[in-house]
């Protein structure tokens, strides 16, 4: 029965699967595995409270590195999409301690700790990833936009925007980087055309459409 609700969630079929893994008797030998299952259901479908009842199960259980590895992962992505940074720096920094030293662990830890205002550590962070995986793009992107916003070094940014978008090319937090980067750098034209791209991608996303905005009517130096 397992079986073929890991087969329709797959498939993309989350509800089918959650329904079929519900039905699954939960005094089965295989409860660790069914709940990481159900937790990775839940999180598809956006239903993060039940999300984190299952897979809290699997990060305590004797299941497979990978199993844990991915479970606390997606903690931390649903304790930063609803806001808990304490929480997912927690989740990130526990896989470091346990000896995940992955380039997505430290991307994912930099992200959040640059949203709670702590840049240095960030950067820190995203440049251990990029150590580890000179391509990751999600390490790429958010050194990238820290650098340009920041001003730190915005033709280091631009580069770095610009290979995020070359792995991403219709990922419109990276397309909003690069947009921003370029202003950053008093490239107006190419941040307005990169970030009206990145919002037709995501119309109802409130930070590009200010980048935007700022674009429209800012006028920074050239640094060229």
């Amino acid at each position: 029965m397992l079986n073929e609700g890991i087969r329709l969630l797959k498939r993309g079929h989350y509800d089918r699967a959650l329904t079929h893994l519900l039905n699954i008797h939960v005094e089965s030998p295989e409860y660790p595995e069914l709940s990481y299952y159900l937790g990775l259901c839940y999180t598809h479908l956006q239903r993060f409270d039940e999300a984190l009842l299952y897979l809290e199960q699997v990060v305590t259980s004797e299941l497979s590195f990978t199993h844990v590895y991915q479970s606390r992962m997606i903690l931390g992505y649903i304790y930063s999409v609803t806001g808990r940074l304490h929480l997912a720096e927690f989740e990130f920094k526990k896989l470091l301690d346990d000896g995940f030293d992955s380039a997505r662990t430290h991307a994912a830890l930099g992200f959040v700790l640059h949203a709670q205002g702590e840049r240095e550590r960030a950067m820190e962070e995203l440049e251990r990833a990029l150590e580890l995986d000179p391509d990751n793009a999600g390490a790429l992107n958010s050194l990238g936009f820290i650098l340009a916003d920041s001003e730190a070094d915005v033709r280091r940014a631009v580069e770095y925007c610009r290979r995020a978008v070359r792995a991403r090319p219709r990922n419109p937090a990276y397309l909003d980087s690069l947009g921003w980067a370029y202003f950053r750098l008093g490239r107006n034209d190419e941040a307005r055309d990169v970030l009206r791209q990145a919002l037709e991608l995501a119309p109802g996303n409130k930070e590009i459409a200010a980048h935007l905005r700022e674009v429209m009517h800012g006028k920074p130096a050239s640094r060229e």
